[in-house]
């Protein structure tokens, strides 16, 4: 398996094995010496102090597992050591093998050699091996850490360009919202000047018309009013004519009447032996029927263009239509208009319904 294609979960697995097996191998490896190394010591040393044999083994391992121990450390943290650590790693590790060889070389066992060099030998390999597959490993979780970071990184600016565009797109919408907003305002205000103006203008056009409206009324009463007028004076002026006329007959009848008495009485006179002392009466002058009436008497009483009081204009008016006059005359006569003379005579033909 390629450690660049690998998960950081795998690499972790794979780093624990490493180091499981670095220290089984480890502790194998330094039984083994024990039961090789410490015969070959016992028999080069003092007596009284073969119970130490067993020290040398242990000191050339413990050598060992802190130059292994040691190179772990350095490898997850990424370093690399030369110089003295490198020394002391193959020192520890050739005086294993030695140690664990010398007494089948002293004995000629090439069997023996090749059989006890394989523990120690192994244990070298590991403790060369292992700082490269930990620096490889370090360099993969390294690599996995910078493309986590990238990806983070590269998810931040996505996630920030994406607040950047979900902000401008909100901006866009309210600065949208605000000119519809704007618009529709100015629209409702240029509709509600629209029918300010229209209702002004209506209502003005309706004044106009009623001004309008009233002014003609008022111009047909006033020409209704002065042809009423017109007529009364017409009609005053022909009754008073009438009048004229009648009185000069009536005084033309009377002045033949007193010429015709005047005359019967001279011829009496002269035919007379002598004076009559009766009392000659002077006859009453005859009055027309055209005027005999009570409207005619109360018309006489009247002056032309001088309005009646109402009591008496009412009873020319009842006078009137009981005669058969017409509603313009008896207009003429009290000075009231033609309308008030006609809602009279309408009271009266209710009255007598």
């Amino acid at each position: 398996m390629n450690l660049q294609t690998m998960t950081a979960a795998q690499i972790k697995s794979a780093e624990r094995t490493l180091s499981g097996g670095t220290w089984a191998i480890t502790s194998m490896a330094i039984t083994f010496s024990l039961f090789t190394v410490t015969p070959l010591v016992e028999r080069v040393t003092p007596d009284g102090w073969k119970w130490s044999a067993i020290g040398l083994s242990l000191l050339v391992d413990v050598a060992l597992v802190i130059v292994i121990r040691m190179d772990a450390a350095v490898s997850r943290l990424g370093a690399h050591v030369k110089g003295w650590p490198a020394v002391l790693r193959w020192l520890t590790g050739m005086a294993s093998v030695l140690l664990n060889i010398g007494d089948s070389a002293l004995k000629g066992d090439l069997v023996g050699v090749a059989v006890h060099a394989v523990a120690p030998l192994v244990l070298v390999a590991v403790s060369e091996a292992g700082p490269k597959y930990r620096q490889a490993i370090t360099d993969a979780l390294d690599r996995i850490e910078r493309e986590r970071a990238a990806e983070r990184e590269r998810e931040r600016a996505e996630l920030r360009e994406r607040e950047d565009r979900e902000r401008a797109e909100r901006e866009h919408e309210k600065e949208a919202a605000r000119q519809e907003r704007e618009r529709q305002d100015r629209a409702d205000r240029e509709r509600r000047e629209q029918d300010a103006a229209e209702r002004a203008h209506e209502r003005e056009h309706t004044a106009r018309v009623a001004r309008e409206e009233r002014d003609h009324k008022a111009q047909l009463e006033q020409q209704r009013e002065d042809r009423e007028d017109a007529r009364r004076r017409e009609d005053q002026d022909r009754i008073a004519r009438e009048r004229r006329e009648e009185r000069e007959r009536q005084e033309a009848k009377e002045r033949e009447q007193k010429a015709e008495r005047e005359r019967k009485a001279a011829e009496a006179r002269r035919t007379a032996p002598t004076p009559v002392s009766a009392t000659v009466s002077t006859p009453r002058p005859a009055v027309s029927t055209a005027v005999s009436t009570r409207a005619h008497e109360t018309a006489h009483d009247a002056q032309p263009g001088r309005k009646m009081g109402e009591q008496d204009a009412r009873r020319v008016v009842s006078d009137a239509a009981r005669d058969g006059r017409s509603q313009r005359q008896v207009a003429a006569l009290t000075g009231w208009s033609t309308g008030w003379v006609a809602a009279r005579f309408k009271e009266l033909e209710e009255a007598a319904a």
